[in-house]
């Protein structure tokens, strides 16, 4: 039996990149692609990370994704913004829409940017953390293709519809909280089939609507909601809020590169930012998340750990700061990769 093995981080961004590189992204789109991923896999998030490479280099290849995109700004106020991505890769869109925010926010204390004809932006996390270290509180969310039955339903319609709210703390790091909608990300289905393993009970429904615990079956049939009634609401707003502001297409109206690399999913996303500085100072802000922070994670009177939302990913993070170690699903699938691009593989420490 293969076993996981360990790679140097450095060396996993160098081989996303130059594995992008190949197929015509242009180096600063793969660079900041494939940060996005490999820190996702450095937070333990794998179904956002390495897993997802040969399915961006296939949709690039097939023409789901353009590596070459004419990004426009469709429309600008100054304070908020619509972004047609031309179909390029979710991490150089939400790159734009970001360094939007970062410029504009501090201006009038918040700023939104909606952003149409988009893939996949990774973790949302990734985007969030970086304005909640400027300063910001950021609400971040996005379409994307069918995956989840409404609740009462016993078929897919509704996305897994993430949402990602990040605040600035003085405490080390971000309250960072990045969900999807689903009781599952879509991604821990495809890395559970991968691996050949069992879906944990009350993640998804088969074809006939029954539940299951084969990530094959769930494929064919539907995620779930997360909180029954509530999750769905919920999943339904964002997607109506991430979609109606711009032109991008609902969940039941897309098919995802995951069944055919070649279909431009028009994805929306919405990213929603916030200046700390702008109401009784940034300071004040980041002690008084600080504080929350503290709170939680001393709340057990029992004496057992709690953690902040954030912390399990940032301990994650700082204990992959130099190495990590990939399932070996996704180790055998970048070594495939490498094999049909001809680029050298990363190298297993």
């Amino acid at each position: 039996m293969i076993k996981p093995a360990t790679y140097g981080v450095d060396d996993l961004i160098d081989f996303a990149t130059r594995a992008l590189g190949s197929v015509g992204v242009p180096a600063p789109d793969a660079e900041v692609t494939s940060l996005c991923l490999v820190g996702a896999d450095q937070q333990g998030t794998a179904s956002h990370g390495l897993l997802r490479l040969p399915l961006y280099v296939s949709a690039i290849e097939s023409g789901g994704i353009n590596r070459l995109p004419n990004m426009q700004w469709i429309t600008d106020t100054d304070s908020s913004a619509l972004l047609d991505a031309d179909g390029a890769l979710g991490q150089v869109a939400m790159a734009r829409a970001v360094d939007y925010a970062m410029t504009h926010t501090a201006a009038g204390g918040v700023s939104a940017v909606a952003v149409q004809n988009s893939s996949h932006y990774g973790t949302g996390a990734f985007w969030v953390d970086q304005l909640s270290a400027a300063g910001f509180i950021a609400f971040l969310t996005s379409t994307t293709g069918p995956a989840v039955a409404p609740f009462g339903a016993d078929g897919k319609m509704l996305g897994t519809n993430p949402l990602t709210i990040g605040a600035p703390s003085s405490g080390g790091h971000s309250l960072t909280a990045d969900m999807a909608t689903s009781t599952g990300a879509y991604g821990k289905v495809i890395a559970a089939k991968n691996e050949g393993t069992p879906l944990p009970e009350g993640w998804a429904m088969d074809a006939s609507g029954r539940p299951t615990t084969d990530p094959q079956a769930a494929m064919a049939g539907a995620l779930i909601p997360f909180g029954g009634h509530k999750g769905s609401a919920v999943s339904a707003l964002l997607e109506a809020i991430a979609a109606s502001l711009g032109t991008a297409s609902f969940a039941h109206e897309t098919e995802d590169i995951w069944n055919n690399p070649g279909s431009r999913m028009n994805t929306g996303h919405l990213l929603i930012t916030i200046d700390s500085n702008a109401f009784t100072g940034r300071a004040h802000t980041e002690a008084r998340v600080e504080t929350l922070q503290e709170r939680i994670r001393a709340s057990n009177r029992a004496g057992g750990e709690v953690f902040a939302p954030g912390d399990p990913e940032h301990v994650r993070a700082d204990a992959n700061r130099q190495t990590m170690t990939l399932s070996t699903s996704t180790g055998q699938l970048l070594d495939q990769l490498a094999q049909r691009l001809g680029v050298s593989p990363a190298q297993r420490r």
